[in-house]
């Protein structure tokens, strides 16, 4: 899909209102732009409301959303024992998967790949591809009942909040596998920040992954989880090489910090075409 003369019309406006805005960051890039447009399916009224969320809810927690470094020692750390890689491809209703962890890196993934097209960009046809929709996986393999007692609410109840309300995609299903025996205890624990909405979008797979073959295809997953998707190694490794080439991105306050009132003469101007 590409967007028309009408649409590219009307990214060129909300960016002026954006830059416009003393209550949004100076900049943001377009492809993040249009994600949240083709997020409220071209409702102008409903993407502004939605960014002004979004970025309201950055700047409220900083400590997750603006201090962050996806090569500093806490990083590196969480990508040692976890693994929070976008998946090849997409689902056959066009949802982008994700296999996911902890918090904050879990959010520089996501702006990392946010700022890119979905599926392959054509140097001829300039092929624009979003996904219609996200799946997360969570595994729960080696989850003990410490890392619960260690779980910070406060945490939990920021990326809850952020995933329902300010995602620039629609979450379409949370599947968790590899479920421990004391799965009750973790849902006793999530659910009071989980909208009834989102809690009938969690599928919990409790004895083996041939119920996640129902809703992921196998073509997009890595092969460690019975996929043809390419071994989670190599993905990480592409992910990782990822974050280090938009690391100025990711840390640059232009794009994600509230400031004072904006200097539109001093500030970069939108190369449009």
């Amino acid at each position: 899909m590409k967007f028309g003369a009408a649409e590219e019309a009307e990214i060129d406006e909300l960016y002026e209102w954006f830059q416009q805005n003393p209550k949004l960051p100076k900049e943001i890039d377009r492809i993040l732009l249009k994600r949240f447009y083709r997020c409220m399916y071209g409702d102008i009224k409903g993407t502004k409301k939605l960014i002004q969320i979004n970025y309201g809810l950055r700047n409220k927690h900083s400590h997750i959303f603006l201090e962050r470094d996806p090569t500093d020692s806490d990083s590196k750390q969480t990508f040692d024992y976890a693994d929070l890689v976008p998946l090849p491809g997409l689902t056959a209703e066009g949802y982008k998967v994700n296999h996911t962890a902890d918090t904050k890196a879990f959010f520089m993934v996501s702006d990392c790949r946010f700022n890119m097209y979905d599926g392959d960009v054509s140097t001829e046809g300039h092929l624009e591809t979003f996904a219609s929709g996200e799946v997360q996986i969570f595994d729960m393999n080696g989850y003990t009942l410490k890392h619960l007692s260690k779980m910070t609410f406060s945490t939990l109840r920021i990326y809850m909040a952020f995933l329902q309300e300010a995602l620039p995609v629609h979450l379409k299903a949370i599947h968790i596998i590899n479920c421990p025996s004391y799965l009750d205890k973790v849902v006793s624990i999530m659910k009071p920040f989980i909208s009834r909405e989102v809690f009938k979008l969690i599928h919990f797979h409790t004895v083996s992954l041939d119920s996640l073959y129902e809703h992921v295809p196998r073509s997009i997953l890595p092969e460690e989880y019975g996929g043809n998707g390419g071994k989670l190694a190599d993905l990480k490794a592409q992910l990782m090489a990822e974050l280090s080439r938009k690391r100025e991105y990711l840390m640059d306050p232009n794009h994600w910090k509230v400031g004072g009132e904006k200097e539109n003469a001093e500030r970069r101007r939108w190369p449009f075409k």
